[in-house]
């Protein structure tokens, strides 16, 4: 069973830093292709910042998912 639920939740750990990777970039990206106004360019950041949060709440309740079960597990053994 541990194996299965490390395998399920490895793929959130794996991508959190491809998404911030992937806000950074994408802000650079509007910067270079002048796309947005130094007004608009605050509000996307935030954006882009909220974004990438989302995939931390993704692998922080994947993490208590796995506690959750962890435990579960051991308390069918006893």
């Amino acid at each position: 069973l541990p194996k299965r639920i490390f395998r399920f939740s490895g793929v959130n750990f794996i991508t959190l830093p491809v998404e911030f990777n992937a806000s950074k970039r994408a802000g650079k990206e509007i910067d270079a292709m002048h796309l947005a106004n130094s007004e608009e360019k605050s509000g996307i950041k935030k954006v882009l910042v909220s974004a990438a949060l989302t995939y931390v709440a993704g692998v922080l309740t994947s993490a208590l998912q796995i506690l959750r079960l962890l435990l579960i597990a051991g308390s069918d053994r006893d």
